[in-house]
Parts: structure tokens; C-alpha cells; sequence
């Protein structure tokens, strides 16, 4: 696969966010992925890395953003607000790049919340879920499941470890639910899988 590659900052209230925007070569790109990372990691997981290269085989241009916080060196979040209107601003600026695209935003862990909780307001066309955290492990009484039920009618893929801490989101709070077996909240195998999940569901966004 030929791709082109640049890195992008796009400044917002939180400070500046690093954005790396892949496009396959030739041709207007079919649709706009957003992704973003957990909250202490990188855009570097694989899991991350198989679904942009699922989109770009599609023809789709992929935008891996690191979030303010981490561009700053911190490993926290912070505030959900906060990190709310960063992404708001994010997914303004990239709007602003490559208009008239369909978008389609997602994530892994801390990142799939913030696509989550966001969707309607950036009137997405669906998210991708890697690791939704349901829970903080052992604390199933801690659910983020309305954080999951955010996104309303926009429909949320989730890929989940079967022996992830964190939980697994239910079958009927996502239009679908993907289960790797034996992997925990970070994947060291089912990249396969991943990519036979998002391929067929980000390719509704070709237009005919």
C-alpha cells in the first residue's frame, strides 16, 4: 500500500495538537477517519495502526491525533470537558482540511470515550471503539456505559479484549460489539480480526 504522510499542529484552547494525516496516493479520499490514542499511550498501538491501514486500503484519508495533553508530556487527561473542546476544535480544523467528507472518529481506551461523548456534536457518521474502558478494573459499579450510550443513534463499533480489566460493553448498547479472544485491554494479537471488523463497516462511506 502507497500512502502519503505529513504531521499537522492544530492549536487549541487545551494548547497544540500533533496531527498525522495519511492519504493513499491518487484521487479524492472517500471519507475522513479520526483517531486518537488512550490516555497515557501514543498513536503507535497496533490496534490503532490496523484500522488506519483498513481505511486507507479503502481509499479513506486517516488523521491520528495526539492530544494536547500528551504533546505537553502529561499521562492524565484531566478534565473530560476539556479534553472535549480540544477535540471539538481538532475535528473543526481537520473539517476545515478536507471538506465535504463524510467523518467517521474513534479511538482506543480513554480515546474511544472522547469519540464517544463527542459524536453527535461533530455530527459523525459512526465510531470506532478500540478497548472501550466500561469500568476502572474491579469496579464494575463504575460504569461508563452512558459515556458509550452518548454517541445516540450515530452507530459505535467496539472491539474488545475477552480478557480485558476494564469490562466489555454489552452487545445491545453498540450497533456492534467484536470480542478478541484472549486479549486484555492492550492487544498483542486479533489485528486481523480488528481489521476484518472496521473494513466492511467503513466501506458504507464509498459512494457507489
Amino acid at each position: 500500500m502507497t500512502f502519503t504522510a505529513r504531521t499537522v499542529r492544530i492549536e487549541t484552547g487545551a494548547g497544540p495538537a500533533d496531527v498525522e494525516i495519511f492519504r493513499s496516493k491518487g484521487g479524492k479520499p472517500a471519507f475522513l477517519l479520526v483517531l486518537t490514542h488512550g490516555s497515557g499511550g501514543g498513536n503507535d498501538a497496533k490496534d490503532i495502526l490496523a484500522v488506519r491501514d483498513s481505511a486507507l486500503e479503502l481509499g479513506g484519508a486517516v488523521a491520528l491525533a495526539l492530544q494536547p495533553y500528551r504533546v505537553a508530556g502529561r499521562r492524565a487527561p484531566g478534565k473530560a470537558e476539556a479534553q472535549d473542546d480540544a477535540w471539538l476544535e481538532i475535528i473543526a480544523a481537520l473539517r476545515r482540511k478536507f471538506r465535504g467528507l463524510p467523518l467517521v472518529q474513534g479511538g482506543r481506551s480513554n480515546g474511544a470515550r472522547v469519540a464517544c461523548r463527542t459524536a453527535r456534536e461533530v455530527r459523525a457518521r459512526g465510531v470506532i471503539a478500540l478497548s472501550f474502558p466500561l469500568h476502572p478494573p474491579g469496579k464494575p459499579e463504575k460504569s461508563r456505559r452512558e459515556e458509550l450510550l452518548a454517541a445516540g443513534d450515530i452507530p459505535v463499533v467496539v472491539v474488545n479484549g475477552a480478557r480485558d480489566p476494564f469490562g466489555i460493553p454489552d452487545a445491545a448498547d453498540a450497533a456492534e460489539v467484536r470480542v478478541i479472544p484472549g486479549q486484555a485491554h492492550s492487544y498483542r494479537a486479533g489485528f486481523e480480526e480488528i481489521a476484518a471488523t472496521v473494513t466492511p463497516w467503513l466501506a458504507r462511506w464509498i459512494a457507489p
